[in-house]
């Protein structure tokens, strides 16, 4: 449970608790008008050269068979997603419980309900689509979970991430890095919020193909599974076009999981993201240096032109 530090009363802090306001604000509009708002400027986005970069050379390396006019569309809904993400984290922590009951469906529950039945642990394994904040929240009014959590500098953004995700999330948060407290809650159990898709360095990846591209990707999902003994139960949620909100997909249990190889699970994996990132390829995180580490002998992806 978080508790509140004086500290965080420092006029230093004054500018962080003002844009803290100010989002609240914001959170409270019609969620059309949100999603208006997001659209109208999401151009500003386009001055993070370093994002904007990263993010085209993602896309172009996933996609090549694309014509030129079908990448950039994607482009440019990322710029839109990476926008609304804004928006779509003050509705995830300030919109009150029934608001956000009516913005959203869900299918998929019975594979949750069919764990909890059982008694075992389940890796409620999600990805890093823009809108990740909302669909633990979502994930939140209908199940009970753990989720993980990284401290964030700022002090202010960090007691608020904390505080707001624990309103949601209605089991314990588990710091990043304590892995023997997922592997006993797992044992417990206990469901655990999880999400593998990130650049972690050479040392705790396998270099298992995403879209066709050598990816450092995290090896641990089936060591997990296999030593919290738990089912990997995957999750989605999309935005819907017109401002009809959004809908999440649990999704069955993998089968045979882990399989003992270690290589053939992550690339299931893999490939199961692939194909979720398809249905809203502009709404996946591709403003993150997902290809950042490369195979020995590879040149860096990201490396700018002069």
């Amino acid at each position: 449970m978080s508790h509140f530090s004086r500290a965080l009363l420092a006029p230093r802090h004054l500018p962080s608790w003002v844009g803290a306001g100010v989002w609240y604000l914001l959170s409270q509009l019609p969620y059309r008008v949100q999603v208006a708002l997001a659209r109208l400027i999401s151009p500003l986005l386009k001055l993070n050269k370093k994002r904007l970069h990263m993010a085209r050379v993602n896309i172009d390396l996933c996609f090549p068979e694309w014509t030129d006019a079908e990448r950039q569309q994607v482009l440019d809904e990322t710029i839109f997603s990476t926008t609304m993400a804004i928006f779509e984290t003050g509705i995830a922590w300030f919109w009150s419980k029934n608001r956000l009951r009516k913005l959203y469906t869900v299918t998929g529950l019975e594979h949750l309900e069919a764990a909890q039945r059982d008694g075992q642990g389940a890796l409620l394994l999600s990805m890093h689509f823009t809108h990740l904040d909302l669909g633990c929240a979502m994930l939140g009014q209908n199940i009970d979970y753990d989720g993980m959590y990284r401290p964030h500098k700022n002090p202010v953004y960090d007691y608020l991430q904390k505080t707001r995700r624990e309103a949601y999330c209605p089991g314990i948060t588990i710091p990043r890095d304590n892995v023997r407290l997922m592997i006993s809650r797992l044992r417990q159990g206990r469901m655990v919020w999880y999400a593998p898709d990130r650049d972690l360095g050479a040392r705790m990846s396998l270099f298992v193909p995403f879209f066709g591209v050598q990816t450092a990707t995290v090896s641990a999902t089936s060591k997990f599974a296999q030593m919290g003994r738990a089912r990997v139960i995957p999750f989605t949620q999309r935005r819907l076009d017109h401002g009809k909100g959004y809908e999440m997909v649990i999704h069955p249990p993998f089968e045979d999981f882990p399989s003992g190889d270690e290589y053939q699970d992550t690339l299931r994996i893999n490939q199961f993201m692939e194909r979720e990132v398809l249905k809203c390829p502009g709404q996946y995180f591709w403003a993150q240096p997902r290809f950042k580490t490369r195979p020995e002998g590879e040149a860096p992806l990201y490396r700018r032109q002069k």
